[in-house]
C-alpha cells in the first residue's frame, strides 16, 4: 500500500533526524507520531485496514514492534507473540541470526508459543534492508507458522527489505515511504 495523500497526516507526525546513528543517515523517528493520540489511533486503524484474513498470533518484534502488535491483536481477536534479542526470554526458546552491517545479531520466541500452522502476522514499526523481519520470518516458519503478511508504518523502500520479504512470498503492507533512505 502506498502513502499517497491518504498517510500524509501520518507522514508529517514523523521526525527525521539527520546523521543518525552515523552520517548520512536520515533517521525516521516515529517516537513523534506514538506521542500523539490521534496520529497513533489512526496509524493504527489504517494497519488493520491492510490485514488479510483471520490471524492468530500478530508477532511484534523488539522494541517498536511491541507497540502496534497489542493493539492489532486486540482488534484481530488474536494473541500477540513477542520476537525479542536472544537473551531476553525466560524458558526454552529457539533463535535465529541475521547480518547486520557491524555484525551478528539473534533474535528468539519461546518453544511452546503456538502451535505448528498457527497463522501469524508480522509487525515493526519500519522496515529498511528487512535483515531483522527476514530473520523473523524464518524464525516464525521454522516453529511452524504460516507467515504471509507483514505490516510496517515506515517503509524505505530504496534498501531492499519490503522487496525481500515479498521474495519469500510475504505481502508486505506499509503505510508511509521515503524515497532515497
Amino acid at each position: 500500500m502506498a502513502d499517497g495523500d491518504r498517510n500524509a497526516d501520518l507522514r508529517r507526525l514523523i521526525r527525521t533526524i539527520p546523521d543518525h546513528p552515523k552520517p548520512g543517515i536520515q533517521f525516521r523517528d516515529i517516537t513523534t507520531l506514538l506521542l500523539d493520540p490521534q496520529g497513533l489511533a489512526l496509524a493504527t486503524e489504517r494497519l488493520l485496514a491492510t490485514i488479510d484474513g483471520p490471524v492468530d498470533l500478530v508477532a511484534g518484534i523488539e522494541a517498536r514492534g511491541f507497540v502496534f502488535a497489542p493493539a492489532l491483536a486486540l482488534a484481530l481477536g488474536a494473541g500477540v507473540l513477542l520476537i525479542r534479542k536472544d537473551g531476553k526470554l525466560p524458558g526454552a526458546t529457539i533463535a535465529e541470526d541475521y547480518e547486520l552491517e557491524y555484525g551478528v545479531d539473534r533474535i528468539a520466541i519461546h518453544v511452546d508459543a503456538f502451535a505448528p500452522g498457527a497463522r501469524v502476522l508480522l509487525v515493526d514499526d519500519l522496515i529498511a534492508t528487512g535483515g531483522t523481519a527476514r530473520a523473523a520470518v524464518r524464525l516464525l516458519r521454522k516453529a511452524g507458522a504460516r507467515v504471509t503478511q507483514a505490516s510496517f508504518v515506515i517503509d524505505l523502500p530504496d534498501l531492499g527489505g519490503a522487496d525481500a520479504l515479498r521474495a519469500k512470498g510475504i505481502a508486505v503492507n506499509a503505510l508511509v515511504s521515503f524515497e532515497g533512505d
